[in-house]
């Protein structure tokens, strides 16, 4: 079998033991650590602009 050829017993295995996979209720996230940061940005007029000064070179 050269590399990259399908084998089908080969994906029959991976799709049984895929199928196999027990999710049991520990698995739930209760809580959750981290923090978000949102940048705005330029405003729409700078970003305009820049795409303008782009677009002329």
């Amino acid at each position: 079998m050269s590399i990259g050829s399908y084998d089908e017993d080969e994906h029959e295995r991976r799709e049984r033991k895929n199928a196999d996979v027990d999710l049991s209720e520990d698995d739930d996230r209760i809580e959750y650590h981290g923090s978000i940061t949102y940048d705005a940005g330029d405003s729409a007029e700078a970003l305009l602009d820049q795409f303008k000064r782009m677009k002329e070179n």
